[in-house]
């Protein structure tokens, strides 16, 4: 059985809980250092997650340092725990932010929200709806990063190690293969 925390300090979070919903898992919302210090604290510490949501990633980092949660979260994942970063997200597992992932994000690659737009296209060998609303991309991916889905040449998804990635906004559809992906992660 799974346990996944998602970050709930803004944007879509309320929309990954009911795609985990809708596969069965059980998800806690995490506002503060509180939630997440239960989280952790639990018996069942192999099959847990860590959703990382779309939103500002300014605020995010603002927010996490905030709460006491920078490096909670930062050595989690470092310690091997299972992360998805979407739009946001993404970006706050590049080098430039909680330096885990070995990738350099490019924000607001696709322009402001009048440049968001939703296409089709490839991730590994499925073809899933994709939506994009002020979306990063990854400019430049580094050792023992795999990508998973480029659109127009961008690199859009990508995975290292134990953290998942993607430019668009899976939850904002009704496709469950990414974050069907995101638990195959999970150890």
């Amino acid at each position: 059985m799974y346990k996944i925390a998602i970050l709930a300090l803004q944007g879509a979070f309320a929309e990954h809980q009911q795609m985990l919903l809708r596969l069965g898992v059980e998800s806690l919302l995490i506002r503060n250092r509180r939630d997440w210090d239960s989280f952790i604290s639990g018996s069942d510490k192999e099959n847990r997650g860590l959703i990382i949501p779309g939103g500002e990633s300014t605020t995010m980092t603002r927010l996490l340092h905030d709460l006491d949660l920078w490096d909670a979260v930062r050595e989690a994942i470092i310690g091997g725990m299972t992360v998805f970063g979407t739009c946001a997200g993404l970006i706050m597992l590049d080098s430039a932010h909680l330096d885990v992932m070995n990738i350099t994000a490019r924000r607001n690659a696709y322009g402001r929200q009048l440049g968001s737009f939703m296409t089709t296209d490839s991730f590994g060998k499925d073809v899933i709806p994709m939506t994009f609303i002020r979306a990063p991309y990854i400019e430049k991916v580094g050792e023992g990063v795999e990508v998973l889905s480029e659109v127009d040449g961008k690199i859009v998804a990508a995975r290292q190690k134990n953290m998942l990635v993607t430019a668009f906004h899976p939850e904002l559809n009704e496709d469950l293969t990414v974050h069907k992906y995101f638990l195959s992660l999970i150890h």
